[in-house]
């Protein structure tokens, strides 16, 4: 059983400014995401586009933003359950929450945060009959383990910027790496475009536009892949592969969170913005795009409002009674659960003899 003072589900921008904010408080958080690392949409969907609308960053890339973020919370030592999705919750008699997630890993807090974004995101998967036959066995939509294509000859289908920069990453891994988009002009960073036709003129990757692929062949595990060619509508073939990667994005879903008892209103959960951006129930709080309220605005900036917020909430649910007196931590400095400090140099005023 995993035990702390506020669980985060969803480890995307609101969630880790949230550890962060809870920090300052003393308070220890853990963080539960199904994707396997932490970023949620910045790192899985746009890692490499710029975000303009951040205080202090004329532009950032989303990635960056993920890693100043793991940067700045990380003196707080959160945890994290990655690459698993929070299924159940249990109310305890004592007023905390039981979190099971769909592998039975247990997590236990008095105070649950759903800063899940979107919601809990699904892969987009191509349609191809027989392509759940191969799941676990040859088909991933989503690269967990890079190690595990090391030697291995890997087929990826895509046109943004997922699929362009894995096959760029897997290119030095994988025996050989193939990527086929259904059209010749390709959605990503304009970067990871030339990047890959680069490496199409170095050898090192097999590109094929405009095709998609239409089929699987295989026993118990893939074996090859059947290729339409656009330009050739008759021309179809079979490329051998021992893993096909189709990374068509990611569909935001509530998932199992629609089922805890939440007030639920156009896929997202109903809050109290006049306060503290808490649920129907009692120390469950909804932050971030998952949220709805009156004037909601789904901005990265709103979700470190509402985190803030949210957080002396959960002050007062963990310790009842106690008053909290914000300090700024330009005064207070800043005192990391690793140990570390950090603080405004103070000035030295030495007296006249």
């Amino acid at each position: 059983m995993i035990t702390t003072d506020i669980l985060i589900i969803g480890a995307g921008p609101t969630g880790l400014f949230t550890v962060f904010e809870a920090g300052l408080l003393k308070l220890k958080c853990h963080l539960i995401d199904a994707l396997p690392q932490q970023g949620g949409q910045c790192t899985e969907l746009y890692p490499k586009k710029p975000i303009y609308d951040i205080p202090a960053y004329p532009e950032i890339l989303a990635g960056d933003l993920t890693e100043k973020l793991m940067e700045q919370c990380k003196q707080f030592e959160p945890g994290f359950t990655l690459g698993e999705r929070a299924e159940t919750i249990e109310k305890q008699e004592d007023g905390s929450f039981i979190v099971t997630t769909n592998k039975g890993t247990k997590h236990q807090a008095p105070v649950v945060a759903i800063a899940g974004g979107l919601g809990s995101f699904e892969p987009r998967k191509p349609l191809i009959h027989n392509i759940t036959d191969f799941e676990d066995s040859g088909v991933e939509y989503m690269i967990k383990e890079p190690e595990m294509y090391r030697g291995k000859k890997v087929v990826i289908a895509g046109g943004g910027d997922s699929a362009l920069d894995w096959s760029i990453f897997l290119c030095d891994i994988a025996e050989s790496v193939t990527l086929i988009h259904r059209r010749n002009e390709f959605r990503g960073h304009l970067d990871s475009v030339q990047k890959v036709q680069e490496l199409k003129n170095e050898g090192k990757i097999n590109l094929i536009t405009p095709a998609e692929v239409i089929g699987i062949v295989g026993d118990d595990k893939v074996k090859a892949v059947v290729v339409k060619q656009a330009q050739h509508i008759e021309k179809e073939f079979e490329l051998e592969c021992d893993h096909f990667i189709p990374l068509f994005g990611l569909s935001p879903k509530l998932g199992p969170i629609a089922n805890w008892g939440l007030e639920i209103e156009k896929n997202a959960i109903k809050v109290n913005n006049a306060l503290d951006y808490q649920t129907n129930i009692p120390g469950i709080f909804a932050i971030g795009d998952v949220n709805t309220y009156p004037g909601k605005l789904k901005l990265i900036l709103c979700g470190f409002h509402e985190a803030t917020l949210m957080c002396q909430a959960a002050y007062k649910i963990i310790n009842p009674g106690k008053r909290y007196v914000l300090k700024y931590t330009t005064v207070a400095g800043v005192n990391g659960f690793d140990g570390s400090r950090k603080e405004a140099p103070k000035a030295v005023v030495k007296a006249f003899e």
